[in-house]
């Protein structure tokens, strides 16, 4: 079970193949999801610290691009697969932002 270390906070388990955003959703994160983890908004994004996130594939690379975000370690949590440990710095949360979270992203 890959570990993920979320800054300031304790370190949490994730089933193997399992998406970043959920596992920091079922740990008590409060993470945004706002198109349900389609790819479409990027208000899941972190910011990887450490650790192999795996390849950006076609809809996240172009979503980053179009909102004209550039930061090589910036990924969107609905899109990682965690098969590796990761250390990761959420972007937004519902409690800084104060929206509501979004639709459950389906796994």
């Amino acid at each position: 079970m890959p570990t993920i270390q979320v800054e300031g906070r304790e370190a949490i388990r994730a089933e193997e193949g399992q998406k970043l955003v959920l596992a920091l959703e079922d740990n008590g994160m409060d993470i945004l999801h706002r198109c349900g983890g389609n790819a479409r908004c990027t208000t899941c994004r972190v910011e990887v610290l450490e650790g192999d996130a795996g390849p950006v594939g076609e809809a996240e690379a172009a979503i980053l691009t179009t909102k004209g975000i550039h930061e090589p370690n910036v990924r969107l949590s609905c899109q990682i697969r965690v098969h590796n440990d990761l250390t990761v710095k959420p972007v937004m949360t519902v409690s800084d932002s104060g929206m509501d979270p979004g639709k459950r992203p389906v796994d």
